[in-house]
């Protein structure tokens, strides 16, 4: 590869660091071909961009960047590759999901939304991590529920007010 061609290479990874909240870094090496690519449509079908890629690069394209990867670029060792996605937590499953057939692939390293996790043990953590989605569905329904309990009970209490009012009312009558 030249110089340019490295050159090109980092500013692509740059841009894609740009681009992207959600990045994974992952250890696949020993996983065959047909691992490979099962791995690959799995990302597919998820809407996850992955990519191998040279460390070297990568850690170019992360000290261009604007974002503070903190010790990430650490965890640059071996075989490595990058998962980009839009929901923080779709990679995780991806790999959760993989790894009951396979041991691989590794998490290697995670930049969620400026936070940063290092190490495969940060796994369960980040498959629980809620979607922006998820957490306007959970605030929504938060956010109804005490309305829905006011609703009925203006609606019982309603009824029994009535009923009260037409038993006085006949009372006096």
């Amino acid at each position: 590869m030249t110089r340019e061609e490295k050159s090109k290479v980092i500013e692509e990874l740059t841009a894609q660091l740009a681009e992207n909240t959600h990045i994974y870094l992952t250890d696949i090496s020993g996983l065959n071909a047909g691992n490979t690519s099962n791995l690959r449509r799995a990302c597919f079908k998820a809407n996850i961009k992955m990519a191998v890629v040279k460390n070297t690069l990568l850690e170019k394209a992360m000290a261009a960047s604007d974002k503070d990867f903190g010790d990430l670029p650490m965890t640059l060792k071996g075989n490595t590759s990058v998962m980009y996605s839009e929901t923080g937590n779709a990679p995780a499953k991806v790999i959760k999901e993989f790894r009951k057939k396979s041991d691989k692939p590794l998490l290697k390293g995670a930049f969620i939304e400026e936070a940063i996790y290092i190490g495969d043990e940060q796994l369960d953590a980040l498959v629980d991590i809620k979607s922006r989605e998820e957490l306007i569905g959970d605030i929504v329904g938060l956010l109804q529920s005490p309305a829905k309990n006011v609703i009925s009970a203006l609606k019982s209490s309603g009824g029994k007010l009535a009923g009260i009012l037409k038993t006085l009312s006949e009372k006096e009558g």
